[in-house]
């Protein structure tokens, strides 16, 4: 059978994006209009010789009465007709949209696609197909533009995403990893759509909120474009121009952003940590995609968090310590001596009335008492295992480890220290610092306050009430991922050492 000229295109996009394999489950989206029918209808027609099962999915948003009932029976009959399985449920839009305290639009948005994605899950479907055309890829493009957009929203509408990218909801760990969202209409425009109908006699629905200019897409599409279309014939080929240069563009920061992930951030306990200095030395352009990055990492997608959300992020590499920036979806930025910090609060917190401080990035978790360390042997404690080893012969120099890095020893869950044992004594215990304290930091000749310490250490304030110590009856030996005392350093005269390994409690059991 010949294939259509809409038909070509849409075949060809989703051949040259990969977005449907042989053997793939797709479930498709219809509204019961003519871009959704058109869809439909064309891979109901490919499905015979591409391999692929298709399930149909229609929400009734309860928007319009009877007009909503009359477009869900049409996309009944419609997959009927073309010997589809469909599932046909209705959400009260309305009420969600009060619920949330969002737009009508983003209402419909979230249910749709929560609809969707549950649909896909029971059916074994890795695929969502939307009917989404080439000028609802312009029309966006104009949105995001209007609204004051980065790199990242000239790109515009993408063939193929994460269904997290585009929807989340409470109910997503029940999803499939592999679902994806696909838009194999991308390359055909509305007047396509409309004309395929009609050659297929299929009679699609006309919706007739598309006319409201209550919605902010209707008056982009009613008046703005046709008003730009004067000033320029062509402004469509062009915004879809800039789409494809941003996209190009934006593939390359996002290339080298990756590279530089690894030497600049680290990621533990809901928090991601970013060199301050190093970030500060980048390009503008790769410390936007950096932040952008952390977030999409802490939350799953970047969605909420806007252009302006960014600049104040970065902002911050040139604030005084302690400066503090609250973001959507409950994350927290703040400076400390050489980190720049983003944190995920707890929902309790991030839903509550109060902003609550970011201890969440602190890596050690907290510890009220004193524990008395089994030396030699192994204690557990609150958020700790700690293994005390005797090591009699000295048959070479052992490696010092009173002096961890922060990023590769903390941020890692564990922390070592070797310590003569005839100075320390097996008399040893953990506990949190106390007003008062002193102990003589390795390298140095003279005493010194704990609390100056840490200062100097550049140890951020909210960290230091969680650090371990370890002392022995006479003094404190080691501040546990900084320091060990000086009086108790390994030395070529040491005829016996004890080795402390701290663990987190939560990785030692992995």
């Amino acid at each position: 059978m010949s294939k259509t000229e809409t038909e070509t295109k849409v075949i060809d996009s989703i051949q040259r994006h990969s977005l449907i394999s042989p053997g793939d489950k797709v479930v498709v989206a219809v509204s019961g209009g003519a871009d959704s029918v058109c869809l439909l209808h064309i891979l109901a027609k490919w499905q015979n010789v591409s391999g692929v099962n298709l399930h149909a999915a229609h929400l009734n948003h309860q928007l319009r009465g009877a007009e909503s009932e009359i477009d869900a029976k049409y996309a009944f009959d419609l997959a009927g007709s073309l010997g589809i399985p469909i599932t046909v449920d209705r959400q009260d839009v309305a009420a969600h949209r009060i619920e949330r305290d969002c737009s009508l639009e983003e209402a419909a948005r979230e249910l749709r696609y929560g609809f969707l994605a549950r649909v896909a899950t029971d059916v074994g479907a890795n695929r969502i197909a939307v009917g989404h055309t080439r000028d609802d890829q312009v029309e966006t493009i104009l949105m995001h533009i209007l609204r004051g957009t980065g790199v990242s929203g000239l790109c515009g509408l993408t063939p193929c995403l994460p269904i997290l990218h585009v929807w989340r909801g409470v109910s997503s760990g029940t999803m499939r990893s592999d679902l994806q969202v696909i838009r194999p209409l991308l390359d055909v425009t509305r007047e396509e759509t409309t004309a395929y109908c009609q050659s297929q006699r299929l009679n699609p629905r006309v919706d007739s909120s598309n006319l409201s200019l209550s919605f902010f897409r209707n008056r982009l599409r009613l008046h703005l474009l046709p008003v730009l279309r004067q000033y320029n014939p062509s402004v469509d080929q062009a915004l879809l121009r800039l789409a494809y240069i941003a996209r190009e563009d934006s593939a390359f920061i996002e290339q080298h952003a990756s590279g530089l992930w690894s030497g600049v951030a680290s990621q533990g306990n809901d928090a991601i940590h970013l060199d301050r200095k190093q970030t500060a030395n980048l390009p503008i352009a790769l410390q936007r995609r950096l932040l952008r990055a952390a977030v999409a990492r802490l939350i799953g997608d970047t969605r909420d968090v806007e252009v302006g959300h960014i600049e104040a992020m970065r902002d911050l590499l040139d604030k005084p310590v302690g400066k503090r920036l609250s973001l959507p979806r409950g994350l927290i930025c703040h400076g400390e001596y050489d980190e720049l910090v983003i944190t995920k609060l707890p929902p309790a917190a991030a839903g509550g009335t109060r902003p609550q401080h970011p201890a969440s990035s602190c890596p050690f978790p907290p510890l009220r008492g004193e524990f008395p360390l089994q030396v030699p042997g192994e204690t557990v404690m609150p958020g700790w295992r700690v293994r005390a080893s005797i090591i009699c012969e000295q048959s070479h120099p052992l490696p010092l480890r009173g002096v961890p890095s922060t990023r590769d020893g903390i941020h890692q869950g564990r922390s070592v220290a070797d310590l003569d044992l005839q100075s320390t004594g097996s008399e040893l215990l953990v506990r949190v610092r106390r007003r008062g304290d002193r102990f003589q930091p390795l390298g140095m000749s003279m005493d010194k306050k704990l609390q100056d310490f840490m200062v100097d250490a550049k140890i951020p304030r909210m960290w230091r009430s969680h650090i371990p110590i370890v002392c022995s009856p006479q003094q404190i030996i080691w501040v546990v991922g900084w320091r060990i005392d000086d009086r108790v350093k390994v030395t070529e005269d040491s005829r016996a050492i004890v080795r402390l390994e701290f663990t987190r409690g939560d990785e030692s059991s992995r």
